[in-house]
């Protein structure tokens, strides 16, 4: 009789933040599962000792895996499957160095984010929250030919930092609003692409600052990437231009963005991401002429769900013995 081979024992997930129910549940119906009890942050000790007993770290945006905590993960971690499509809070490089792989869930926030970018532009530019607040404090007095005007979104050029997915959303639902859309990328699009989604592509960052209206920021936080919207170039827009961010708050220097909304020097700005988290500077918090969000440009049900199917999917691959289908590559990063 043929030797038959021993069941494999599941793999040990580690779960760093609470997630959707059914997703917790399907990932306790295939692997051994750890899953977070608070709505809170790990602490880098827990999170220390989540990488030293697990095989497979599900982490999300909140952990920052970075060298340090690596060198202390222990032998069986050999994955880290990240709940979410930005992975700049991983460092990836050191992570590969060690034999540990890293997937993210690209695709699956790419319209939720797009729909975000388009709410920031109205919101800023029709000055939405200031008649929210009126309308909540009991202060409307009626309607009058002169009260709260705004603009129009309609025929105004929309620049798009970074046309990747998201980007290319965005640029599909400003075509729909009747905009003008440039965009400014690593590298340019395909002829079909661009004539598709009507967008003029920009060689120069520069160059397209200075003649857009609105723009949307579309790009991921890499080293190139950081303070990509530092003075000089913010000082390059129209004063009465708007700043969209749902992407990293890092790309923009958010000091700068400030003293410019502070003083006049922009018209307003839509921010759904911050340079330091959640430690949002008081004074921009303060300014009139500015829309911030807690992060939501992903916060949809559909979104959370699908991201988690994503990770399932990328452990699942992965304790089969076969490539993940979202790795991180090093040309990614």
């Amino acid at each position: 009789m043929a030797d038959i081979a021993p069941k494999r024992d599941r793999l040990k997930v580690v779960v760093t933040r609470r997630l959707p129910q059914a997703v917790e549940a399907r990932l306790a119906e295939l692997f051994d599962v750890s899953l977070r009890e608070t709505d809170t942050p790990m602490t880098r000790e827990e999170l220390a000792r989540a990488m030293r007993d697990s095989d497979v770290l599900v982490p999300t945006i909140t952990d920052q895996v970075d060298a340090g905590l690596l060198a202390q993960a222990g032998e069986r971690l050999r994955l880290i499957a990240n709940y979410g499509a930005g992975f700049d809070h991983i460092d990836v490089a050191s992570a590969r160095s060690r034999g540990i792989q890293v997937t993210n869930t690209p695709g699956v926030v790419t319209e939720d984010t797009a729909d975000m970018a388009i709410a920031l532009m109205l919101a800023v530019t029709r000055r939405i929250p200031e008649g929210l607040a009126e309308m909540q404090s009991g202060r409307w007095q009626g309607w009058s030919p002169t009260a709260h005007l705004g603009g129009r979104i309609g025929g105004r050029r929309l620049g798009i930092l970074g046309m990747g997915r998201i980007g290319q959303a965005v640029a599909r639902r400003a075509n729909v609003f009747g905009m003008q859309v440039h965009y400014h990328n690593r590298r340019r699009l395909r002829p079909e692409v661009e004539s598709d989604l009507q967008a003029t592509y920009w060689e120069s960052l520069d160059q397209m600052l200075a003649r857009i209206d609105i723009l949307s920021i579309n790009a991921p936080h890499t080293p190139s990437t950081f303070h990509l919207l530092n003075a000089r170039r913010l000082k390059l827009m129209k004063p009465t231009a708007v700043v969209v961010n749902t992407s990293r708050g890092e790309v923009i220097d958010e000091n700068a963005l400030t003293r410019m909304l502070r003083a006049g020097e922009l018209a307003g700005a839509g921010l759904d991401v911050f340079e330091h988290g959640h430690d949002i500077n008081p004074r921009l918090r303060e300014a009139p002429n500015v829309v911030l969000l807690p992060h939501m440009g992903s916060a949809t049900v559909e979104g959370r769900n699908e991201m988690g199917e994503k990770v399932i999917i990328n452990i699942k691959t992965f304790a089969d013995g076969h490539r993940p289908p979202d790795m991180v590559l090093p040309s990614m990063l």
